[in-house]
């Protein structure tokens, strides 16, 4: 009798970046991306297929690998990104989910979002225009929301015959502004998308270039990964209390968006000033657990009777990382997403975790100026108008526990809104 086989071990799963690209309006962006798909394999036969029928047509010497990412109609009519779009591929070392975001100034707030949750971020450059408006522009948003690893790739390095020269030029450019923003780490490399030079292999075209492909620095990347700085108390927004009067049962469930839990743990009520308790049950999906991670969804039940609703924070404190104190008033750092502007001592909504309240920008202190890449002093202004990037004062109706901005979004992030419409006006972050 032959003996049972044993059954196949499951292969570990790969680790994973995300990362999201930037750069301006024909840039290369969408070929860069498709470049990628394409000889990573990450698409099917006929998907290429398709590509190059629809490129033999146009009458085009080359496959256009920007049609396996321009998926609406009016990206293709138009040649432009519109939407943030997700790209998903892997090498045999590490998978990526990539957030394709558009180019044009119009669709800035777009790149803010992918930005928001990318732990490296690819900016391209036309190697025929150098660094421009929309490139210093993308570099400082990065920079302001602590992008630990920026790629710089040079493209379209073929149409200036593959000079030395030029890209020498655009990365000095590259570094002083790298400098000017306090990047950690800037990679500048030159690229071709459309012939696939130095983006996922090295190419020969560029012997005076003796660093790494793109894929090469992807696959090795090491960004400080997201929230996990030392600051890791427990943030746990209530989203929802729960009820049941026949069994007394009463729990208040969310999302951790920061630290862990565990039974037994003492928690704070809302900010520095509030109430302790005690957690006496951790409810998940799957019933009872002793303990929950950040970005797990649980419901927590409490040890005492406290006044607890939506919106309000369970906190705890850790060495290093204080309780939030309860504010009126918050100076944050904003983008303006919308064309509807957002007018001095105007009524908004703001937004901030699971809590809704009313608020008024009370004043601009200063704007970024994105040309000179300096703080300019406009406090006189009356409006942030679309794709403005701003220190402003805020005070809300309701005190919040505010607390400084950390990476990823989680926490000390927050969104003004237009009552009423219900519209996405602003994007903040608390500043410390």
């Amino acid at each position: 009798m032959t003996a049972p086989t044993a059954a196949p071990t499951a292969a570990p799963a790969l680790p994973t970046l995300r990362l999201c690209t930037a750069g301006s309006v024909d840039d290369g962006k969408s070929t860069f991306v498709g470049r990628l798909l394409h000889d990573t394999k990450s698409i099917l036969a006929d998907q290429f297929e398709a590509v190059q029928r629809v490129s033999a047509a146009k009458g085009l010497a080359n496959p256009d690998l920007s049609l396996l990412v321009d998926g609406l109609r009016a990206e293709r009519e138009q040649g432009i990104t519109i939407d943030v779009a997700y790209r998903y591929f892997a090498t045999d070392r590490r998978s990526f989910i990539l957030a394709d975001c558009p180019g044009h100034v119009q669709y800035t707030r777009n790149t803010v979002t992918g930005l928001s949750t990318s732990e490296l971020v690819i900016v391209l450059i036309d190697a025929r225009n150098g660094v421009i408006e929309q490139t210093k522009r993308h570099l400082t948003v990065a920079g302001m929301m602590r992008t630990s690893h920026v790629v710089v790739a040079v493209n379209k390095i073929d149409a200036v015959d593959f000079s030395q020269e030029v890209f020498d030029r655009i990365e000095a450019d590259v570094r002083a502004l790298a400098d000017d923003l306090d990047l950690p780490k800037v990679d500048i490399v030159p690229t071709s998308a459309l012939l696939g030079d130095n983006v996922v292999t090295r190419s020969e075209n560029t012997p005076w270039y003796d660093g790494p492909s793109v894929l090469e620095i992807l696959e090795t990347a090491q960004p400080a990964r997201i929230n996990a700085g030392k600051v890791r108390g427990l943030r746990f927004p209530v989203q929802v209390v729960i009820r049941d009067h026949a069994t007394d049962y009463r729990g208040y469930a969310g999302r951790l968006t920061s630290g862990s839990v565990t039974v037994g743990d003492t928690v704070v009520v809302g900010g520095s000033d509030g109430r302790t308790t005690t957690v006496v049950g951790i409810d998940g999906p799957g019933g009872p657990q002793e303990s929950a991670e950040r970005g797990e969804s649980v419901t927590l039940r409490l040890a005492d009777d406290i006044d607890i609703s939506r919106g309000d924070l369970l906190t705890e404190a850790v060495e290093g990382d204080a309780v939030p104190a309860l504010s009126n008033q918050v100076t944050a750092l904003v983008f303006q997403l919308a064309e509807t502007p957002v007018r001095v001592r105007g009524n908004v909504l703001l937004r901030y975790g699971t809590s809704l309240v009313r608020g008024r920008v009370d004043e601009i202190v200063r704007r970024v100026d994105i040309l000179g890449g300096e703080n300019e002093d406009r406090g006189d202004d009356r409006t942030l108008q679309l794709n403005d990037i701003a220190e402003v004062r805020i005070t809300v109706a309701e005190p919040l526990p505010f607390e400084p901005y950390r990476r990823g979004g989680k926490v000390g992030s927050f969104l003004l809104i237009q009552p009423g419409s219900g519209d996405t006006l602003t994007a903040g972050l608390v500043q410390g």
